[in-house]
């Protein structure tokens, strides 16, 4: 990626909105702790009673940098077992370069440059000798756009059991399609058209083939960029994907960044949110939505910039 490009986009979202700077200066520390009316939603999902105390991933100072402007400014946070945690923030904020930090997907990026630790089940996964291939297996990503491969919807879902080895027969290969579509809700949609391009199905259809393609090859953590709301699909089709991800948690670890505030405060557990690099508040979700713990997670909620 062209450098020059990198760079002014990023002084372009340091200046998104001026009103974001005025809430930036030592007096934007913690606020004493007051409540007010919310707007979003936030009893709606079917969120989990009991929640994990187990740490899945975690990350100690993590600063990210393009070239040598600083992306992402010494986060240190704990994401736990089988919980939906939502990262929200302005554009420009580093939400999304953090999330791609955790399966090393900035790998791709050459003038991207990573420090500090960022570990899963206790094993860094910027060890030198670690296999990216199959850490990006145990960490899937759902790109926000979906990308279905221009093969068979069956292809799509076997291709990555096949490259791992994960089917032992053609008997066992179809037990794992069956089941990843199942997984995420497709398999009556799609049963009787296994063989037909992944791509000629509607935008919804793609997104579910795309999560059923990541749990194919069994995942302990699913990051899922939707930084505009699900904005290629329709209400109903994003309303699927988001009970979707309700049901998966119980099974797998979520991370998801989203633009959509609602859509964070319908789905997570917890809320975690990003400002120009900096990780401000991570709260359970009910919490930063009714009773921020900081001024800026209250000017952005309320709207005051963003």
């Amino acid at each position: 990626m062209n450098t020059t490009v990198i760079q002014n986009s990023l002084k372009k979202d340091q200046s998104v909105n001026p009103q974001q700077t005025q809430f930036t200066n030592d007096e934007a520390t913690q606020k004493p702790a007051t409540s007010f009316v919310s707007q979003f939603d936030t009893q709606s999902s079917s969120k989990k009673d009991e929640k994990s105390t187990n740490v899945k991933l975690s990350t100690s100072d993590v600063h990210v940098y393009y070239g040598e402007a600083e992306a992402i400014k010494g986060i240190d946070l704990n994401i736990y077992e089988n919980e939906v945690i939502a990262f929200i923030g302005p554009s420009g904020c580093g939400k999304s370069t953090f999330l791609r930090t955790l399966n090393r997907m900035n790998d791709t990026i050459d003038s991207c440059r990573v420090t500090g630790k960022v570990m899963l089940d206790n094993q860094d996964i910027y060890d030198p000798n670690l296999d990216v291939v199959l850490l990006r297996a145990q960490v899937g990503m759902v790109f926000q756009k979906p990308n279905p491969f221009p093969k068979s919807i069956f292809d799509n879902v076997s291709y990555g059991p096949k490259l791992h080895g994960l089917a032992r027969d053609k008997y066992d290969l179809e037990e794992i399609v069956e089941g990843s579509l199942r997984k995420a809700g497709l398999w009556e949609e799609v049963k009787d058209r296994l063989n037909q391009p992944g791509t000629g199905l509607s935008g919804g259809q793609q997104q579910r083939l795309c999560i059923a393609r990541t749990i194919a090859v069994s995942p302990e953590v699913i990051l899922m960029e939707m930084d505009e709301p699900c904005s290629a699909l329709d209400p109903i089709a994003t309303a699927k994907v988001e009970e979707l991800i309700s049901e998966l948690s119980t099974q797998y670890t979520i991370a998801i960044v989203t633009h959509s505030m609602q859509q964070a405060a319908r789905v997570s557990d917890r809320t975690a949110y990003f400002h120009l690099g900096d990780l401000i508040e991570v709260n359970a979700t009910e919490k930063v939505f009714t009773q921020p713990d900081h001024q800026l997670t209250e000017a952005y909620i309320t709207g005051r910039f963003g």
